[in-house]
């Protein structure tokens, strides 16, 4: 009989999963010609044979209570014409009771069997809630992971610390980091973190968080080293293997920033990702070019971007994080990023399009308020006074400045003589259409195929992410605008 119950106890079909209650309790009522009841913590009969009727065990309540108090081990009674035997499990109060009622008394040896099963639902019961909280453990792990980065991209590596409550990453020890952005199969994530997780929750030195914008993305930070520019190996050795074995993966790879610098890396290695995808080694790091808004006169930069961002000053903080993450992302992602409605992220951008007069469907007024956004981020170089008292100038007279020229120049140069004009033509085509790849294909007379075909190629040439939303086209309107005004 023992025999039996350990086959019971075997996967079955060569599945991995542990045994069934349910399978368990029915397999015992066949053995005993009994009816059985397993009655959980809360008084609630959590599996049970089919025939066990109700008012049995309404009868034995009171016995149960106490049974899962820790009062009794075992009772035995008579109702309903049963004789029924009652069993607690476990040692933790409140306790689960196994319930045997049958027709004839059971034997020594019955008896026997059933606390065996007993025991076994128990370990059963056990080794699910141990899977259970390892669960709950892996969800917390990852939620806390997942704000540790979002602090980081907020710049705020001491509020990423705070969140740790003690429980310190060695990421946020380091003085500056660079991001890895995988792209691999959305179910390869899960496996990858847990891959490389360590006893606290972290990747070792680094950190592996699953985008919560796109579902193909592993985001990985690594750290620097102090003196040098040397990236902590870790995760950067297994990451180029994976690369480099799996013909679906693609690696971009950002430039060494400090910590409160972390959205500029990651915005790096969307760019590096977006070429990755188009070359044979499926990897590429950054080439670092400085942004645009560092380089145009900062006091009077500082004094456009105040007047252009007036009208939302005092809108709420969570109106302008939607803004600003809106420009970077799909409004669908900014929705699931911040747990929040589509609607919701659409009336939050409704008003800040209404208070500023534009359209953030256009590429070109999304440009412009990226660039206002950035220019705001900037301090002042002479104090607050001195920009506050600076005229207002246009953004066609900032973007005129020979460092603005120059750096327009540079951004287009890999477009210039020996490239395809077609890719060029598309870009422009494709920003005077909103960025809709099926309204430029209308207007060039040429299939939507081809359009993303030329878009690719750009992303290649100048080496930036186009075809999601973020700094690569607000990059790429800035430059046509730019050039299209040179002398």
């Amino acid at each position: 009989m023992l025999d039996e119950l350990l086959r019971q106890l075997r996967p079955r079909g060569g599945q991995d999963v542990n045994p069934d209650p349910q399978g368990l309790i029915d397999w015992l009522g066949r053995q005993l010609g009994a009816e059985i009841a397993l009655v959980d913590r809360a008084g609630e009969v959590e599996v049970a044979t089919a025939r066990l009727a109700p008012d049995v065990l309404a009868g034995l309540q009171p016995v149960l209570t106490q049974l899962s108090n820790g009062q009794l081990a075992a009772a035995a009674s008579q109702r309903g014409g049963f004789h029924v035997r009652c069993e607690a499990l476990g040692r933790h109060v409140p306790r689960p009771v196994l319930v045997v009622g049958s027709l004839l008394p059971l034997t020594g040896e019955a008896l026997a069997l059933a606390s065996h099963v007993g025991a076994m639902v128990a370990v059963l019961r056990q080794a699910r809630q141990a899977d259970d909280l390892s669960l709950r453990y892996q969800q917390v792990a990852s939620r806390l992971r997942l704000a540790v980065f979002m602090a980081l991209m907020a710049g705020e590596p001491t509020l990423a610390r705070r969140m740790t409550a003690g429980a310190l990453p060695p990421l946020l020890d380091a003085e500056r980091l660079c991001i890895h952005l995988l792209r691999c199969p959305p179910a390869d994530r899960g496996r990858l973190i847990a891959a490389y997780e360590d006893a606290s929750g972290y990747h070792g030195r680094g950190l592996m968080v699953r985008c919560p914008v796109y579902d193909h993305h592993l985001i990985c930070l690594v750290p620097v080293d102090r003196d040098d520019d040397h990236v902590d190996g870790g995760l950067v050795v297994p990451l180029r293997a994976l690369v480099r074995d799996d013909p679906r993966y693609a690696l971009g790879i950002g430039a060494p920033v400090p910590l409160p610098a972390t959205a500029r890396a990651y915005d790096q290695a969307r760019h590096a990702l977006a070429v990755a995808c188009h070359t044979p080694e499926r990897i590429a790091r950054y080439h670092d070019q400085p942004p645009l808004a560092g380089l145009l006169p900062r006091q009077q930069a500082l004094a456009w971007a105040h007047a252009f961002l007036e009208p939302i000053r005092t809108a709420p903080r969570l109106t302008l994080d939607i803004t600003s993450l809106a420009l970077n992302f799909p409004r669908a992602g900014v929705a699931r990023l911040l747990d929040i409605s589509r609607n919701t992220v659409t009336a939050h951008l409704r008003r800040v399009q209404d208070a500023l007069g534009l359209s953030l469907q256009d590429p070109r007024s999304r440009a412009e308020l990226a660039l206002a956004l950035a220019v705001n981020d900037l301090p002042p170089l002479h104090g607050n006074a001195a920009a506050e008292h600076a005229p207002t100038p246009s953004v066609d007279s900032l973007l005129s400045t020979e460092a603005a020229t120059t750096w327009a120049h540079a951004f287009l140069q890999p477009l210039g003589p020996g490239t395809d004009r077609a890719v060029h033509q598309t870009l422009r085509a494709w920003i005077q259409a909103g960025t809709d790849a099926q309204r430029t294909a209308h207007n060039l007379g040429i299939s939507r195929t081809t359009v993303r075909a030329h878009l690719r190629a750009a992303e290649q040439l100048l080496k930036r992410s186009l075809q999601t939303p973020g700094p690569g086209t607000h990059e790429l309107v800035h430059a046509l605008r730019i050039a299209d005004r040179a002398p």
